[in-house]
């Protein structure tokens, strides 16, 4: 089973995907991927499950607030996080935070937040319990790497918050943010993936962009040099999805194929 950055995807969505990579005379337009919504996602020692009822449930390491419940203890079988409801897109990233995508577009994050990373205009202050990121709608998809957080609007413009010590989120600075703000020179953007330091985006014409830590080329722009705003990754087009490793990334073209570049 293909497996994305924030968890397993479900079989309905493994099902979209194998007719996102059909051949382009059976879509109109190959380049754009379906919204694939993550139902597991996995932390650093905890996990997040969606289920089909909207409800939230986590397990395992909570004492950081990683579970969401208002605890703040680990839990060694799945509880609800009752604090949310009509959640349709979860991501748990390697330094014990969570984010949740409610229907209407709205954030909610907890756990960890020593740089930001929750988005609600603190740092330091750990959350057991969901907050709200601040000055954020009309999101289509979050994403959480290592000590930061995206996030796709309906618009095609995408925002981070959190730590920003390798440009991690694009704004052209490596001042740290514990509010959203919008990734520089990004339009028209159909999906996005993030690990530990690095981010990738594709545009709705089907090329990649990548922003951030790029010590072995996983930026795929040909250089070893950090990015502090977006750049095209060199030689490939037509994708339809991608996915940040830790150090590497990988590609799925139109055509099926798979590309990878980094470590």
């Amino acid at each position: 089973m293909l497996m994305r950055r924030k968890g397993f995807i479900s079989m309905l969505t493994f099902m979209l995907l194998a007719m996102m990579i059909v051949p382009a005379s059976a879509q109109g337009n190959p380049t754009i991927p379906p919204q694939l919504k993550t139902v597991l996602a996995t932390g650093w020692g905890h996990s997040l499950f969606l289920k089909t009822d909207a409800t939230l449930w986590a397990w395992g390491d909570g004492n950081l607030g990683q579970l969401g419940n208002g605890l703040g203890t680990s839990s060694s079988s799945a509880v609800q996080s009752s604090l949310l409801q009509d959640i349709v897109d979860v991501a748990a990233g390697d330094e014990n935070h969570s984010l949740a995508l409610r229907n209407d577009g709205i954030v909610f994050a907890w756990g960890t937040n020593s740089v930001g990373q929750l988005g609600d205009g603190t740092t330091v202050i750990n959350r057991n319990s969901p907050v709200q990121v601040h000055n954020l709608t009309d999101v289509t998809d979050v994403e959480a790497g290592f000590y930061h957080s995206l996030a796709l609007k309906s618009d095609g413009t995408v925002w981070a918050w959190g730590s920003n010590v390798f440009g991690e989120l694009g704004d052209g600075t490596t001042t740290n943010r514990p509010t959203p703000v919008q990734v520089s020179g990004l339009t028209n953007i159909v999906a996005i993936s993030s690990k530990n330091y690095h981010s990738l985006a594709i545009k709705s014409d089907g090329t990649v962009w990548a922003w951030g830590y790029n010590t072995d080329g996983q930026l795929g722009d040909g250089t070893t040099t950090t990015r502090l705003t977006p750049v095209q990754v060199s030689g490939l087009s037509n994708v339809s999805y991608v996915s940040a490793g830790s150090t590497h990334s990988l590609a799925i073209k139109s055509d099926g194929t798979v590309w990878a570049w980094g470590q």
